[in-house]
């Protein structure tokens, strides 16, 4: 059992959102538009000597796979990895690359018979309704230049075309569910309210943000596996996008949101995964965790309680006040000025004084009245919601960053209020995604198991 197949709260309007999203992947849209089984059955064999091809020539267009008679080509490829290699800045070793190449083809495997079955079954996804969807993704990341997004393609390695055909197999896939599942599944109002009661008896109890990278396994492939998600958390742990991975190599249908499970309790999680939650601090990776099925990796994205009010949700009033180290400065030095630096900024009179004390050692100062606590990175949060205004965190920085010091300068005018929960037709309609999402595994399920797939 994969935790998305005892958790409600996937949602296609969600996957739809989704499109233009992809800040955190290489700056663009990548959402691959497969959703993952929630069992590990249909699961598409890759032969270990499938040819990968490496520096293609774009012009020469050769197949890695031909699906029901449609090619995949190595360009086809390229162009789609680049876009994971971009989010991870480059810090991919070679072997992972290799195995990356080979979920990047999975992935567009299963984007073509989507786009093939939404053909067959008469849905139409337009050209003009692709470009639309990629012009708003250039207005989320580069202020409605669509040049300036081609351009960031092409210097990757990927391109528009390869952006779009990702787009249209999203549109194909999402129309195709509305229309041959939706209209289907129901959701009683004993069930909703059933839930509802169960949420609000949970008062008080600790709900978490979790993101999961799900793998399947067999018997026969259970070494293999791990051995490949032990891989992954390494390469998270370096600093890899955890995000760009769960796309990529997730078989949950979170992949599709970069592995977020959204906010749950440990009731909600398989045996396996709860006791390991239950341990975790915000921001820890623990994995690979063996569960009936397969391995999961979990990621800690934020901790609270149910219903209950969260001083993290404080909107504090901030004066971050940096300075730069001269080229060449020691850890020594840095450590040295850092002192001095922090002594003078404690001379200062509050808030309304730091500028006129900057100034003097020729610092900077940068204000922002709309920051949540909880967006602060997870070892200040607790220490600034202690501060008076005009009191300072310690000093923090590096050699190549400089030296910053936050000044607390005031609250909003509201205390965090508690969380009511969602609402009746909030919860009714997530419940009703979560189970299109399962009837769309079976549906993918089937069309790979149909499918006539060669591969070169």
């Amino acid at each position: 059992m994969t935790v998305q197949a005892v958790i409600s709260n996937r949602s296609i309007r969600r996957a739809l959102k989704s499109i233009g999203s992809l800040a955190a992947l290489a700056g663009v849209l990548a959402a691959p538009a497969a959703l993952a089984q929630s069992a590990p059955q249909g699961q598409i064999v890759i032969p270990d000597d499938v040819k990968i091809f490496g520096n293609d020539n774009p012009n020469v267009r050769r197949a890695t796979a031909v699906v029901n008679g449609d090619v995949i080509t190595g360009t086809d490829v390229d162009q789609r990895l680049a876009l994971i290699v971009a989010a991870n800045k480059g810090k991919i070793e070679e072997d992972e690359m290799k195995r990356l190449r080979l979920q990047v083809l999975r992935n567009l495997i299963d984007e073509t018979l989507q786009i093939q079955e939404a053909k067959a079954s008469d849905i139409e996804v337009s050209q003009a309704e692709v470009d639309q969807s990629y012009a708003r993704v250039a207005a989320q990341n580069f202020n409605q230049n669509t040049s300036a997004m081609d351009s960031y393609l092409k210097r990757i390695g990927s391109s528009p075309a390869s952006l779009k055909r990702q787009i249209r197999g999203e549109l194909s896939w999402q129309r195709l569910l509305q229309r041959n599942i939706a209209p289907f599944i129901n959701v009683s109002e004993d069930e909703v309210n059933e839930v509802l009661a169960r949420l609000k008896a949970a008062k008080g109890t600790d709900e978490y943000r979790l993101g999961e990278i799900y793998l399947s396994a067999t018997p026969e492939t259970r070494q293999q596996v791990y051995e490949n998600a032990s891989q992954i958390v390494e390469q998270l742990r370096q600093g890899g996008s955890f995000v760009a991975y769960a796309r990529q190599y997730s078989q949950a249908s979170t992949a599709a949101v970069g592995g977020d499970l959204g906010w749950i309790r440990l009731a909600q999680l398989p045996g396996e995964l709860a006791s390991v939650a239950r341990e975790m601090q915000t921001g820890q990776l623990v994995g690979p965790i063996e569960v009936p099925g397969g391995f999961d990796i979990l990621y800690l994205i934020d901790k609270r309680q149910v219903l209950t009010a969260d001083p993290r949700d404080s909107v504090l009033a901030l004066k971050q006040i940096s300075m730069d180290f001269p080229s060449g400065t020691t850890e020594a030095q840095a450590g040295e000025k850092a002192e001095a630096f922090a002594n003078a900024i404690k001379a200062a009179k509050g808030c309304g004084d730091v500028e006129r004390v900057a100034s003097q050692i020729g610092a900077q100062v940068v204000t922002n009245d709309q920051v949540k606590a909880r967006d602060l990175p997870a070892p200040i949060q607790n220490a600034i919601l202690q501060l008076s205004p005009g009191e300072t965190l310690p000093p923090f920085g590096s050699l190549d960053d400089g030296v910053r010091i936050l000044m607390l300068c005031g609250r909003g005018r509201d205390d965090p209020q508690a969380e009511s929960g969602p609402s009746f037709e909030q919860l009714q309609a997530q419940m009703e995604d979560d189970r299109i999402n399962k009837r769309a595994q079976m549906y993918l399920r089937d069309l790979r198991r149909d499918a006539i797939i060669e591969y070169n």
